[in-house]
């Protein structure tokens, strides 16, 4: 009678403590945290629109989004168990992960790269060629350099004609001063600011260059996380694809929704981007990593030194969510 008086209270204490569920009680949300690449912006209006809506709750997770430091290495902090998830620039990703990191891709957040090359004066840079001779600014990251080769070469130009000058991200103040003829940026960001600053631009956005049309922004996570808690995984995406099915249909309120959840946003200017966004298809079918696209970009990537090899999409991807 003994043992089985013990046996009935340590099934009570069991039930009671929610039995090795870290004494949550069953059906509570999940905690997890996302860190951003960058300062809240347009590019982050699905995940701002899926927080404001209740799509990580609906999908039982209680998400704490967190902006990013001068010094954050994602992949360094999703290693250190510091967050779960992270926005992480693909180059970056495949860069991680050929260091031996074991982080992994679940979705895209945009759909085609955002990298440019843009001159200052359209009437003097007509086409990418003429950036032979010319003075072009460079933030000094590998993936700089992959995108200016790849889009002086797209025209027959001569990539090592070309006068690169680093200037960290500085591509605003130095072009719109006069300092430089062209500078590598992001279109949907720097290239947006210049064009409200009346600058003449011409751009030259890398996948009508030579690149392919990769997923420029990738939501992140560990091979553990994936292995221990897909469920976690599968919602986290299921409500940021969700979230960017807003931005897409109603960018007018996915707007609202990053204003009012992200502090420090000014509505003009994100506006803006965001209308560049989507005119440029770049929340197209939220979410998706096509394996032949995947395996384009790894090319691409090792042909231009951003990666030492091509990458097989199936390490460093896993697409499980969103095929």
């Amino acid at each position: 009678m003994r043992v089985v008086a013990a046996l009935l209270a340590a099934a009570v204490a069991c039930a009671l403590a929610a039995c090795g569920d870290d004494g949550a009680e069953p059906g509570a949300p999940k905690s997890a945290t996302l860190v951003l690449d960058f300062q809240p912006n347009a590019v982050h209006a699905g995940i701002y629109s899926a927080l404001r809506r209740g799509f990580y709750e609906g999908e039982g997770v209680e998400l704490d989004v967190r902006e990013p430091s001068a010094s954050t290495d994602a992949p360094k902090l999703l290693e250190a168990g510091r967050t779960e998830f992270a926005i992480v620039d693909i180059h970056d990703l495949g860069i991680a992960r050929e260091q031996g990191a074991e982080v992994v891709g679940v979705a895209a957040i945009v759909g085609r790269p955002l990298a440019a090359v843009i001159a200052a004066d359209r009437d003097v840079v007509r086409r990418p060629r003429e950036l032979e001779g010319q003075q072009v600014g460079v933030t000094g990251l590998p993936s700089d350099d992959a995108v200016l080769d790849s889009v002086v070469a797209s025209d027959g130009g001569d990539p090592d004609a070309v006068d690169r000058v680093t200037i960290g991200f500085e591509a605003v103040s130095a072009l719109s001063a006069g300092r430089l003829d062209a500078a590598t940026a992001f279109w949907n960001a720097e290239g947006v600011t210049l064009r409200r600053l009346d600058i003449p631009t011409r751009e030259f956005r890398v996948d009508d260059h030579g690149a392919p049309r990769y997923p420029e922004l990738v939501l992140t996570t560990t091979d553990e996380l994936v292995r221990d808690d897909p469920e976690l995984v599968g919602a986290v995406v299921a409500a940021t694809v969700r979230g960017y099915e807003v931005a897409a249909s109603d960018p007018r309120g996915s707007l609202d929704d990053l204003v009012a959840e992200a502090r420090g946003v000014e509505s003009a200017a994100q506006r803006a981007q965001l209308r560049a966004l989507l005119d440029a298809g770049a929340f197209r079918d939220p979410g998706r990593l096509a394996p032949g696209v995947l395996a384009a970009w790894s090319r691409w990537d090792a042909r231009n030194g951003i990666l030492e090899r091509t990458l097989d999409p199936k390490d460093t991807f896993d697409t499980r969510w969103v095929d």
